[in-house]
C-alpha cells in the first residue's frame, strides 16, 4: 500500500514537472523555473528527470525552442549547483561541452549552465581545462553580447580561484586561450573583470611562455584610458577604476619592460595632459618592481621627457608627478645591487641630473632655479645614497652663491633650496661622521643660517628660523655653543622682533626643539623669559612693557613641551599671575587672562602625557583656587564690599534641602545670556584690585582648571575631588597653598555680601563638569541641591548661569535611577513655578535651557517633557526671544560643559533625533502663532536647522524651505543671520529643489545685502554667490538685475563687505561663460 502510494507520488511529481517544463518552454511562463528549482532541492525529482523531462525541447529542430530547453536547465543549476552530485556533474558538463556547438542562439544559456556548473565543489578532476578548452575552441567569445561575454570571464575567474593546479598544466596554451577570448573587448563592466584575471594570470605564475608580447599587447591597447561614464550609470564604474585596474596589469610584471617603458614615453611627449599624468603616474608603479636591467636601455629618453615635463610644463599637476616618477626611479636604481663588473648605473643617471640642473641653482632670479632645484631634491629624497651624491655636489655650491647674492630676495631663495636639502638629510636620521657631506659643512651651514635670522628682511628670518628647526632635528649637528646661540636667537625673535610672524615662528621652533634639548631650554631660555616678566624698566611705555609680557607669556607656554620644562615654567606663570593679581591698575584683568591663556596652552601640551598631567593639576588647580578665594575673601572685607550684591534668603519651598533659600538683589533688569558670556563694562564689577572675579577673568580660568582635569586617571581624579568639592561644601581649605584666609569660605551659605564667593562656582563647574564618569563625586546630592537653590535664586546672571551649567553637567553624568529621578522632579519643581510669575524668570528661563540640554544628550525620557514646556515659552511675549535663542544652545557644541571632551553623555546622532521630535511642533505652533510671536517660532526653527547635519536637511528641505524663505523677511538680524547660513550650503548641494525658488532668492538676498548689519550684509553676498551653482537656464534673466545689484556693496564701507561683492559679482558676470 505504502509502496503504491509513493509510486503514485512519484509519478504526479513527474507529470507536474513536466507540465512547468512546457509551460517554460512553449508558453513563456519564466517563473515556472523558481517551481522547477524548489522541486529540485526538496528531491521531488532529479536532474536526471529533469532532463529527461526537456528532451522534446532539447531535441527540437528550431533552435529557439532548444535555446529555452537550455534557459531552464541553466537557471535552475545556478539555484541548484550546490545540491548536485559528482557523476551528475560529470555527464552535465559532457553533454554542456556537446552543447557549445550548436546554434548561436542556444550559446548564452549554454554558458549559464556551464557558469554554475563551474562553482561546484565536486567537479572531478580535469573537467575545468575540458571546459576552458571547449570554449577556446567553440566558442567566439567578442561576438557575444556583453553579458555572455561576462559569463566567460566569471567561468575562468571560478576555475582559476579552485582549480589553479589544474589549469597550470595547461601551460601556455591557457594564456592564449585567455588572450583569444580577450582580444577586443570594449565593454567596461568586462574590462574590470578581465584585467584582474590578467594580474592573477601574473601573480599566481602562470606560465606566460612565448605570449608575453601579445598579452601585454591585448591589454595596453586601452593605455590610457579614455572612458566618460554615462549620465545616471547604474554601474557606478568610474575612468578612475579603469586606470587604476589597468595600471596594476602593466606593473605586475617586469618581463613587461621591454614593451612599456617605450609606449610610456610615447605618452609622456604627447600633448594630452591627461596622457601624460596616466605615464607618469604608471612610470613611477613600475619602478617599485623594476631592476636595473629594466631600465638600463631607456634611462637616457626617460631623464629626457621627465626634465622637459618639469622644466616647460605649465601644469603643477605634471610638474609633481613627474617629480614623483624621478624619485621613484632613482629609488628604483638605488635598490640594485651591485657586483663588481656591473655599472652603477645610478652614480651615472644622478651625475646627468646634475649636469643638466646644477648650473641653474647659480641663478637664484631666473626662472629653472626652483624647477632644477626640486628636481635635484626629488632624486635625492629616493634613498641615503642618492641623497649623499647630490648633496656632496650642491651644498658647497648652494654656500657659496648665499654669500655672492647680498640681496635679500635672492637670499632667501638660495636659503630655502638649502632648506629643502637639510629636510632630506633630516628625513635619513642621524648621519655617519665619514659619510655626511652635511656635517662637514657644520661651520658655514650655521653661520649661513644664523645670518638669516639677524636680516632685516622678515621673509628671510622665517626660512632661517625653519631652517635652524631642522639643524637642531639633526642630532649630533649642532655644538653646545651652537645650541646655546640657537635659543638667544630664539629669545631674540620671540620677544624683540617687531613683525609678529617672526614671533610666532621663533615660538614655534622652540617648542619644537625644546624636547629634544630640555637641558638647554629649561637652563637658559625659561630664565630669560622669566627676568623679562619682572623686570620694570621705566623707560619703556606701557604699551610696549604689554607687548614684551604678552609675548614673554607666549613664550613659556610654547617651549613648555617637555616635562622638565613644565616644571620649570609652571612655577614662573604662576608667581607672575601671583604679582598681577596684587596690583591695582586697570590693565591687571588682561593680564591675568593673559597668563591664563598661557597655563591653558600649557594644559593642552601636557595632557599627552600622564606624569606632566598629574603635576600641572596639583600645582595649578590649587594655586588658582586659593587666589580665587583669597579675592572673594577680600573682596567681602576690603573697601567697596557693598558695591556687589547683598544676599538675604526667603524661607525654602517645600522639598528643598534646606529650611531657606537665597535670594539674591543684584543689578535690577539684567538678562542673562543662556550661553554665558560676560557682561559689559557697566555691569556690577567687584572692587577695584580684584580682578580675579570679574567675569572675563573667571571665563579664562574654567578652561585652565578644565584642561588639567578632563585627562586625569579615575584614580587621581578621585583624589583630587575629595579636596575640591568639600571645598565649596564645608569650606575646607586646608589642601590650598597659603591658605591662611580672613574668613571663612562658604559660598552656599545664607549671609550677606557673598555674591563674590559665590562668583567662584565657575571654577566649581570647570572642575567637577570635566571628571571623568566613573569618578564618584563625595556630597553629590547636596551639591546638586546647592546648585540648583543658586541658579534660581540669585539675582547674579554670571553666578546663576554657572550654577545652571554645573547642574546640567553633573546630572548629564548621573547615573540612571531613583536619585536622577528625585533631582531633577526638584527641578522641575523649581523651574515650573519660577517660569509662571515671579521676579526670577530669566533664571528659570536658563536653568531649563541647560538641564533640557543636558537630558537632550543623552536621550533621557524627561527631555520630551522640558523640550515641550521650552517650545510653550515661545509664545510668551516677555521670555519668548530668549527661549528661541535657546534653540541655538540645545543644538550647538558648548565650550566648557556638555561635551565629548570632558567626557560628556553624548549619544550620537542627538541632533537628528531632536529635529525629527520637534521640528514639526515648531512648524505647528508657527502656523498658529500670533503675529507678535511668529519670528519666535522662526528664530528657533532656523537655529535648529542651522546646526543639523546638511544630508539630513537636504532630504526635509522640500517641506521647510517656505519656512525658511519666511524667515528671511523677519527682521529678526539672528534670524536672518542663522537662516543666510543655513541656505548658503543648501544651494550648493540641492540645487533642483532651490532652484524652484529662485525668483524668491534672487529677491531676499539682495534686499539684504544692505542690510545695516555687516554680518547679514556678508551673509546675503555670500548666498548670492553661491546662487550661481543652480541651473544656468534658471538663473540667466536674472542676471543683468543681480549684477546691477551688486554694483552698490562694491563701495560698501567695509572690507569684508567689498571683498564678498567682488566674488559674488564676477561670478555672476561668468554665468552662462563658455567653459562653465
Amino acid at each position: 500500500m505504502a509502496a503504491a502510494r509513493a509510486e503514485a507520488e512519484a509519478q504526479a511529481a513527474v507529470t507536474a514537472l513536466a507540465v512547468s517544463v512546457r509551460d517554460f518552454v512553449t508558453g513563456q511562463q519564466d517563473g515556472r523555473a523558481a517551481e522547477v528549482a524548489a522541486g529540485l532541492k526538496d528531491g521531488s525529482w532529479t536532474v536526471l528527470q529533469l532532463v529527461e523531462a526537456l528532451g522534446f525541447c532539447l531535441e527540437n529542430t528550431d533552435p529557439r525552442v532548444r535555446g529555452r530547453g537550455m534557459q531552464l536547465l541553466s537557471q535552475v543549476l545556478l539555484e541548484c549547483y550546490s545540491v548536485l552530485q559528482e557523476k551528475e556533474v560529470l555527464h552535465l558538463v559532457l553533454f554542456y561541452e556537446n552543447r557549445l556547438q550548436d546554434h548561436h542562439l542556444v550559446i548564452p544559456s549554454v554558458l549559464q549552465g556551464l557558469r554554475a556548473l563551474s562553482m561546484c565543489e565536486v567537479l572531478s578532476p580535469g573537467l575545468a581545462v575540458s571546459v576552458l578548452k571547449a570554449i577556446f575552441q567553440e566558442v567566439h567569445v567578442q561576438s557575444l553580447l556583453q553579458l555572455d561575454r561576462h559569463t566567460v570571464y566569471s567561468i575562468i575567474t571560478n576555475f582559476m580561484g579552485t582549480r589553479e593546479e589544474e589549469l597550470k598544466g595547461l601551460g601556455a596554451d591557457f594564456t592564449f586561450g585567455f588572450i583569444q577570448v580577450m582580444d577586443g573587448e570594449k565593454d567596461p563592466r568586462n574590462l574590470l573583470v578581465a584585467f584582474q584575471i590578467v594580474r592573477d594570470l601574473i601573480a599566481k605564475n602562470y606560465a606566460l611562455g612565448p605570449f608575453v608580447e601579445e598579452l601585454f599587447e591585448v591589454t595596453s591597447c586601452y593605455f590610457p584610458i579614455d572612458f566618460t561614464p554615462p549620465p545616471n550609470d547604474p554601474h557606478g564604474i568610474q575612468r578612475e577604476d579603469l586606470i587604476l585596474s589597468l595600471r596594476a596589469v602593466l606593473a605586475s610584471t617586469p618581463q613587461f619592460a621591454e614593451f612599456l617603458l617605450p609606449l610610456l614615453i610615447e605618452k609622456m611627449d604627447s600633448d594630452l595632459q591627461s596622457a601624460k599624468l596616466d605615464a607618469l603616474q604608471t612610470l613611477a608603479a613600475c619602478c617599485a618592481i623594476y631592476g636595473q636591467k629594466e631600465l638600463q636601455e631607456f634611462l637616457p629618453s626617460l631623464w629626457s621627457s621627465l626634465r622637459r615635463e618639469v622644466f616647460q610644463t605649465a601644469s603643477e599637476k605634471v610638474e609633481a608627478e613627474s617629480l614623483a616618477a624621478l624619485h621613484a626611479l632613482s629609488a628604483c636604481l638605488s635598490r640594485s645591487v651591485l657586483s663588481s663588473d656591473t655599472e652603477d648605473l645610478l652614480d651615472s643617471f644622478l651625475s646627468s641630473i646634475l649636469q643638466d640642473c646644477r648650473h641653474h641653482l647659480c641663478e637664484p632670479d631666473m626662472k629653472l632655479v626652483w624647477p632644477s632645484a626640486k628636481i635635484l631634491q626629488a632624486a635625492a629624497g629616493a634613498s641615503l645614497r642618492a641623497c649623499h651624491h647630490i648633496t656632496r655636489s650642491v651644498l658647497p655650491l648652494l654656500l657659496e652663491q648665499y654669500t655672492k647674492h647680498p640681496q635679500s630676495s635672492q637670499r632667501r631663495t638660495i636659503l630655502e633650496m638649502l632648506l629643502g636639502f637639510l629636510e632630506l638629510q633630516q628625513k635619513w636620521g642621524h648621519v655617519e661622521e665619514e659619510e655626511s657631506t652635511l656635517l662637514s659643512l657644520q661651520a658655514p651651514v650655521c653661520s649661513v643660517v644664523f645670518s638669516a635670522l639677524t636680516d632685516p628682511s622678515v621673509q628671510l628670518q622665517l626660512v632661517g628660523i625653519r631652517a635652524l628647526t631642522v639643524l637642531g632635528s639633526l642630532r649630533g649637528f649642532l655644538s653646545p655653543s651652537d645650541l646655546e646661540l640657537v635659543v638667544d636667537h630664539l629669545i631674540r625673535l620671540a620677544l624683540c622682533e617687531e613683525d609678529s610672524q617672526s614671533s610666532e615662528a621663533a615660538m614655534e621652533a622652540a617648542g619644537s626643539l625644546a624636547p629634544i634639548y630640555p637641558k638647554v631650554f629649561s637652563g637658559r631660555m625659561v630664565p630669560r623669559l622669566e627676568e623679562e616678566l619682572q623686570s620694570e624698566q621705566e623707560e619703556e611705555s606701557s604699551r610696549d612693557r604689554c607687548s614684551l609680557r604678552q609675548r614673554c607669556l607666549q613664550a613659556l607656554a610654547a617651549v613648555s613641551t617637555h616635562t622638565s620644562i613644565v616644571r620649570e615654567t609652571v612655577p614662573v606663570l604662576l608667581q607672575h599671575l601671583r604679582k598681577v593679581q596684587k596690583g591695582s591698575e586697570a590693565g591687571s584683568a588682561q593680564d591675568i587672562i593673559s597668563v591664563c591663556q598661557s597655563l591653558h596652552r600649557v594644559a593642552l601640551r601636557c595632557q599627552q602625557d600622564a606624569e606632566s598631567c598629574w603635576y600641572y593639576h596639583q600645582a595649578v588647580v590649587p594655586c588658582l583656587l586659593a587666589m580665587a578665594v583669597q579675592a572673594a575673601m577680600q573682596g567681602r572685607s576690603g573697601p567697596g564690599a557693598g558695591a556687589g550684591c547683598c544676599c538675604c534668603r526667603p524661607p525654602a519651598a517645600a522639598g528643598t534641602a534646606r529650611s531657606a533659600v537665597p535670594q539674591r538683589r543684584c543689578g535690577q533688569g539684567a538678562v542673562p545670556d543662556p550661553a554665558f558670556r560676560p557682561l559689559p563694562a557697566e555691569s556690577t564689577h567687584p572692587p577695584l584690585g580684584k580682578a580675579l572675579l570679574q567675569e572675563e577673568v573667571l571665563a579664562a580660568m574654567v578652561p585652565v582648571i578644565s584642561a588639567a582635569t578632563t585627562h586625569l586617571s579615575p584614580e587621581l581624579a578621585a583624589q583630587s575631588v575629595s579636596h575640591v568639592v568639600p571645598l565649596f561644601l564645608n569650606g575646607e581649605v586646608s589642601f590650598l597653598p597659603q591658605n591662611s584666609f580672613p574668613c571663612s569660605f562658604h559660598p552656599f551659605q545664607d549671609g550677606e555680601c557673598l555674591e563674590a564667593q559665590r562668583r567662584l562656582v565657575a571654577l566649581l563647574m570647570a572642575f567637577v563638569c570635566s571628571l571623568p564618569r566613573n569618578v564618584a563625586i563625595p556630597q553629590q546630592e547636596w551639591l546638586l541641591r546647592e546648585l540648583l537653590a543658586l541658579s534660581c535664586s540669585c539675582n547674579c546672571p554670571f553666578t546663576a548661569t554657572t550654577a545652571a551649567k554645573c547642574f546640567a553637567g553633573l546630572v548629564n553624568k548621573h547615573p540612571a535611577g531613583q536619585q536622577l529621578d528625585e533631582i531633577l522632579q526638584l527641578a522641575v519643581n523649581r523651574i515650573e513655578p519660577g517660569l509662571a510669575e515671579g521676579p526670577h524668570r530669566t533664571q528659570a528661563l536658563t536653568l531649563l535651557l541647560w538641564v533640557t540640554k543636558a537630558l537632550v544628550l543623552r536621550y533621557h525620557p524627561l527631555s520630551s517633557h522640558l523640550t515641550d514646556k521650552l517650545l510653550g515659552l515661545l509664545s510668551d511675549t516677555e521670555l519668548g526671544p530668549a527661549a528661541a535663542d535657546g534653540f541655538s544652545l540645545l543644538m550647538a557644541e558648548s565650550p566648557d560643559v556638555l561635551h565629548k571632551g570632558c567626557h560628556a553623555d553624548v549619544r550620537i546622532m542627538f541632533r537628528q533625533r531632536f529635529f525629527t521630535d520637534n521640528v514639526p511642533k515648531l512648524v505647528q505652533g508657527f502656523h498658529g502663532a500670533g503675529p507678535d510671536v511668529k519670528a519666535n517660532y522662526l528664530k528657533g526653527l532656523s537655529h535648529v536647522l542651522n546646526h543639523l547635519p546638511k544630508p539630513v536637511l537636504v532630504t526635509e528641505l522640500p517641506t521647510l524651505l517656505s519656512l525658511l524663505l519666511e524667515a528671511l523677511s523677519c527682521s529678526d538680524r539672528v534670524v536672518q543671520l542663522s537662516t543666510l547660513s543655513c541656505l548658503q550650503p543648501l544651494l550648493l548641494e540641492a540645487p533642483q529643489i532651490m532652484s524652484l525658488h529662485v525668483d524668491t532668492l534672487v529677491t531676499k538676498f539682495l534686499s539684504l545685502a544692505s542690510s545695516p548689519t555687516m554680518a547679514v550684509r556678508i551673509a546675503a553676498l555670500r548666498c548670492a554667490n553661491a546662487l550661481t551653482s543652480l541651473p544656468t537656464i534658471v538663473l540667466l534673466p536674472y542676471k543683468a538685475r543681480v549684477i546691477r545689484a551688486l554694483a552698490k556693496p562694491l563701495d560698501d564701507k567695509k572690507r569684508l563687505v567689498r571683498k564678498e561683492a567682488v566674488a559674488a559679482r564676477g561670478e555672476w558676470f561668468l554665468l552662462g561663460s563658455p567653459g562653465r
